[in-house]
């Protein structure tokens, strides 16, 4: 092992993924796909990304795109509103190393 700087911290990032339709997604009837806020942890983006993209997969879902919204600090720079339960999912996300799928919007055409 080699040493040299410690690992950065770990951060929460809010992530949109677009899924398509894939067989056993459970998506509703009739729908085309979806959206999924979701808060992951990861040292940077790339990170939060790449390990949202792999639980989804693993879940049976076909993530088509994601659009990072950046970390807690990068909302409330940017001037959004953040409310109490979405900071607990965030912190959720932070505390158990893992991604939280806080909505899922469907698609129908």
């Amino acid at each position: 092992m080699t040493e040299g700087k410690p690992k950065p911290p770990q951060q929460v990032f809010t992530l949109v993924v677009e899924v398509g339709r894939k067989a056993g997604d459970g998506l509703p009837d009739k729908s085309t796909g979806a959206a999924l806020m979701c808060y992951a942890g990861g040292v940077d983006e790339a990170e939060a990304v790449r390990e949202t993209v792999a639980l989804l997969k693993a879940a049976d879902l076909a993530p088509l795109d994601v659009s990072g919204y950046g970390t807690l600090d990068d909302r409330l720079a940017g001037g959004e509103v953040i409310d109490d339960g979405e900071r607990a999912l965030m912190q959720r996300a932070l505390d158990e190393n893992s991604v939280v799928v806080a909505q899922m919007t469907p698609f129908f055409d």
